[in-house]
């Protein structure tokens, strides 16, 4: 039975009776799912929070989590939106009060983009963008900065079992699998790749489209309470979830255009929407912003909109990277802005 309260999937151009069974006989199917613009937003913003050393400059910040200790750790862009030539380190951690505990990576990256931290604390980042023989890799570090695994080959740009081509995400299941979003739109892969915590291929999946299971930009990745794979789908609009082996369970649109995606241990899902109406413009009855919610069921129960509403703006705006501590803070990573906002409940 069909119901309006669940906006789970949408099909759009694709007949119900093109997809395999296995898929429709779970999907909830709407004809439209209207705009989420005008939910509550009980947060006020805090700017200027977090502190750099003295003369260092703000860059670009793609990516953002939060660490066992709640401290926060952010990928930025060495001043700029670019690693490549700096001698800047770009992996920072911060405590909740703004100060800077420890930063290092410096002369390793080209395009630090994805970042998250493990149960065990450790750091993992992806490097989307390759130059000078660096590039297109995902590394672990320990929490002082020492790398304990690199996959992908430095500055090789490939799709087989140990190239990455502008890798954007990384995820840690549960058991220690490592799940990575390869891929950043133009000619670069549209895929999930899986391996073991050791770092040995298992599989892989998706591929360029927007049918149920293919990708166009898989910009974020976060695990749920019961170990679901929710992919930040971001040139298709929606979210899409998956099981760890690759089964396509179901999609969301609802939570508009994701770049950022974060889950709480309560199921609060977070998504950053940076690029609705602007970059997007075929989304623009969407508004920017971070829309919070629940995992669980999909539903949409608060948004902070992005202040900046100029109709002609046409670069990446506000939040970008999204996380979310114990107490329900909220951090933004920006990459136009060049920013790390801290959204707090009023």
């Amino acid at each position: 039975m069909l119901t309006a309260r669940r906006m789970n999937f949408i099909i759009s151009g694709i007949g119900l009776a093109l997809l395999p069974l296995a898929w429709t006989a779970h999907l909830t199917v709407h004809a439209d799912v209207q705009p989420t613009n005008s939910l509550p937003s009980p947060y006020r913003t805090i700017e200027n929070w977090a502190k750099l050393p003295t003369g260092r400059p703000w860059g670009s910040t793609a990516g953002v989590t939060i660490d066992p200790k709640g401290n926060i750790w952010v990928a930025e862009r060495c001043g700029a939106n670019s690693c490549a030539g700096s001698d800047l380190a770009p992996i920072l951690e911060f405590d909740p009060s703004g100060k800077l505990l420890t930063s290092f990576g410096a002369g390793m990256f080209v395009f630090p983009h994805g970042i998250t931290a493990d149960h065990d604390g450790n750091i993992w980042v992806t490097d989307g963008d390759g130059k000078d023989g660096k590039g297109h890799q995902v590394f672990k570090f320990s929490p002082k900065g020492k790398v304990l695994l690199a996959l992908g080959k430095p500055g090789t740009a490939g799709d087989s079992e140990d190239t990455f081509n502008k890798p954007s995400a990384v995820a840690i299941a549960p058991n220690g699998d490592i799940f990575v979003a390869d891929g950043h739109g133009g000619n670069s892969n549209a895929r999930i790749v899986k391996f073991s915590r050791e770092g040995k291929f298992l599989m892989t999946w998706g591929k360029k489209g927007s049918a149920p299971g293919e990708l166009n930009i898989p910009h974020a990745l976060a695990f749920d309470s019961k170990g679901r794979l929710f992919v930040a789908d971001r040139g298709n609009n929606r979210i899409q979830i998956f099981d760890q082996n690759g089964k396509f369970i179901d999609q969301w649109q609802q939570f508009s255009r994701p770049s950022g995606l974060f889950i709480d241990k309560n199921d609060l899902i977070y998504v950053a929407d940076s690029e609705s109406g602007s970059v997007a413009k075929d989304h623009g009855v969407w508004k920017r912003g971070i829309r919070i919610g629940s995992a669980k069921d999909g539903s949409v129960t608060a948004f902070i909109p992005d202040p900046n509403t100029d109709p002609n703006y046409t670069g990446t705006s506000a939040a970008e990277g999204v996380a979310a501590d114990a107490k329900g803070v909220i951090y933004g990573a920006e990459v136009g802005p060049k920013d790390l906002k801290k959204y707090v409940k009023q």
